[in-house]
């Protein structure tokens, strides 16, 4: 069977394609099956924005299996918040108009001004939906935890990986090597757990 991940980029399809590759005929995204779909992200949880996104791919793409993430930034002193609207903190409206990655990393930053060390706790959480012909849904989440840092650091990464701070290492996510990420990133965690699941399933 074929694996649609609900998504176009290539650094995410390829961390996924490595482990679950395993379990299919074929690991391809949206673009290499021509399709364009825009679902609206309007759950309340990282779990049903998932679960929606692999729905509807899969219902376009009945023969195949879909897959779909949602992940966001949870941070303990605003409440969970950005939480499921991460990528649209900053914007206008429900669907975060105008937002950007530099954008939200500012607002993040007024928000925890004067907010001490060892109350910037904050952790990074992944949930993954996998919909397949005939077999109930699986769900997976994995989280990262960290802080948030006082300033942005590091080139690489996307998103807040600038100011996620990651206590063991020192460095924010924007700063390590894509290797490293893998190694102790959310998403990673999180397809650790859905390679799990299907491991049980053949049980």
């Amino acid at each position: 069977m074929k694996l649609v991940i609900a998504s176009n980029n290539a650094h995410k399809v390829r961390e996924i394609k490595q482990i679950l590759a395993p379990w299919f005929d074929d690991v391809v995204s949206l673009r290499d099956m021509g399709v364009e779909i825009e679902v609206v992200e309007d759950g309340e949880t990282f779990e049903e924005n998932a679960a929606k996104k692999a729905r509807e791919v899969h219902a376009l793409l009945p023969d195949c299996a879909a897959l779909a993430d949602d992940s966001g930034l949870v941070v303990d002193a605003l409440g969970g918040a950005p939480g499921v609207y991460s990528a649209r903190y900053s914007g206008a409206g429900p669907m975060g108009e105008g937002a950007t990655d530099e954008k939200n990393n500012q607002k993040l930053l007024r928000e925890m001004e004067g907010v001490p060390e060892g109350k910037r706790a904050c952790r990074f959480v992944s949930c993954i939906a996998l919909v397949r012909p005939g077999k109930e849904i699986l769900m997976a989440r994995g989280t990262c935890e960290g802080r948030v840092g006082y300033e942005e650091k590091g080139d690489g990464g996307f998103g807040y990986d600038p100011l996620f701070v990651i206590p063991e290492l020192g460095k924010t996510y924007a700063q390590i090597t894509a290797e490293e990420k893998n190694a102790v990133s959310h998403r990673g965690a999180a397809l650790r757990e859905l390679h799990r699941l299907l491991e049980q399933e053949q049980k």
